[in-house]
Formats: C-alpha cells, sequence, structure tokens
C-alpha cells in the first residue's frame, strides 16, 4: 500500500477544505499544523463576515484586479486560533496557494515556522525574502487534486 506522505496527506486536506471558498475567483484552502501533526484550524477564503454577502452570491468588490471583499484563507484559519485562544507559535501552514504577500506578513508575525503550498500562484519575491530572513520554511508539495 502506498501511504502518503503527512506533507501530502495534509495538502489534499487544504484542497478539500477550499472547496468550501466562497469567492470563485480561486478557491483557497489552509490546514495548521502543530508540531506533532495535529491539526489546530482551518480556514478557506470567504466573506467579511455575516453580515456581507458572499462573492459567489452578490459578486466581486474589484480593486487593483483583486477582489478585497474577501479574507483570505490564511487569514481565516489564523483568526480562528486568535478567537478560541490556540497558540500556533511553532506550527506549520498548508496552503492550496502560494500566500499573498500580506498573508505571508500575518504569517511570519503569528509565530509559524513552515509554509506548505501546492499552486505557485503570484509567488511574490519579497515575500519570499521575508520567509527567508525571519527563517520560516517554504515548501512546495504538489498535490494530485
Amino acid at each position: 500500500m502506498d501511504r502518503k506522505t503527512i506533507e501530502e496527506w495534509t495538502m489534499d486536506l487544504a484542497h478539500s477544505v477550499a472547496s468550501r471558498g466562497t469567492c470563485d475567483r480561486a478557491r483557497v484552502g489552509a490546514v495548521i499544523l502543530d508540531t506533532k501533526n495535529r491539526i489546530v484550524a482551518t480556514g478557506y477564503n470567504g466573506s467579511a463576515g455575516p453580515g456581507v454577502g458572499h462573492c459567489d452570491d452578490i459578486g466581486h468588490q474589484m480593486r487593483d484586479n483583486h477582489c478585497i471583499a474577501t479574507v483570505h484563507a490564511e487569514q481565516n484559519a489564523i483568526a480562528d486560533c486568535a478567537r478560541t485562544g490556540k497558540a500556533i507559535e511553532g506550527c506549520s501552514i498548508y496552503v492550496t496557494h502560494f500566500p499573498c504577500l500580506n498573508c505571508i506578513k500575518l504569517i511570519i508575525q503569528s509565530g509559524i515556522t513552515a509554509v506548505y503550498y501546492d499552486d505557485d500562484y503570484r509567488v511574490d519575491t519579497y515575500g519570499l525574502e521575508l520567509l527567508e530572513l525571519n527563517q520560516v520554511k517554504i515548501t512546495q508539495v504538489r498535490c494530485s487534486k
């Protein structure tokens, strides 16, 4: 039997989480694992709260070719940890797409020490530099979606 690595398995989970995303421009999922490879939180891209409609339902709020109504998957996963009091210092995050610059900064500030991603969507060279300067490991994990 071929057993998936923890990285492959978790990336599969991130893709499953992404299926709940509510912005059809890119359905993105994130999974945060602790140092013992236990799931701490998940997140997908969606609206900015219960009072705001989903892009899939009401359309996009576009600015500079970005939908500004959407909260990113990484932001939702990290916010869930903040809301529920879960420490994520030293954790890893698995994301279906390479994180945007703002998410990279949030990942660094939250204490996450490793980023795994599948799709090299809009890789930001400054983001890569920030991850390296802050000794955050970055690894691409291809997933068989």
